[in-house]
């Protein structure tokens, strides 16, 4: 399913994007329904980072859910990849014990305009699942789309104090 957002920051896309690459601010990040992450990798390429952060879901498992998981804990690695040159990139997330089974994938741009800059996402998650997997998405994607809502204010309140400061 597919799924889209944007976000406005006064900031430039530099500053935002070394924001979005820091795993600090990540690992301060109240997001619901979610531990804090686990930093598994930070690796920079000449101007594409790459940051790979693992999410274990606490909140309360929808009946579906609970049945494609079979009793395991549902947990996912997200790896964002942003090359610093373009402002361009990806988000991508898998599940941690089935990556064929629940994934996405979703285009990242921060774009700057006279005001600051905007953060588009868009992208599609799947859960490949017989029967329930397009039920199972469209009661995943409402959340993911809720979280990158959460970081944006966090990115939005994380910027202004750097500024302020």
């Amino acid at each position: 399913m597919e799924f889209s957002a944007e976000h406005h920051f006064d900031a430039t896309p530099e500053a935002v994007s070394a924001l979005l690459l820091d795993p600090d601010f990540h690992a301060h990040l109240a997001l619901p329904d979610l531990s804090a992450p686990t930093i598994v990798d930070r690796a920079v390429d000449g101007t594409v980072t790459v940051l790979t952060l693992r999410y274990e879901f606490v909140g309360q498992l929808d009946p579906i859910a609970r049945k494609l998981l079979s009793g395991r804990s549902l947990a996912w690695v997200q790896e964002l990849r942003l090359d610093e040159a373009t402002e361009r990139g990806h988000l991508t997330f898998h599940a941690e014990a089935d990556p064929k089974r629940l994934y996405g994938d979703a285009a990242l741009a921060l774009v700057a305009g006279t005001d600051g800059t905007t953060r588009k996402v868009a992208g599609a998650l799947h859960v490949r699942a017989p029967l329930i997997g397009s039920t199972a998405e469209r009661r995943i994607v409402p959340g993911v789309v809720r979280r990158l809502d959460v970081e944006a204010d966090a990115l939005r309140a994380r910027l202004e104090e750097s500024t302020d400061g």
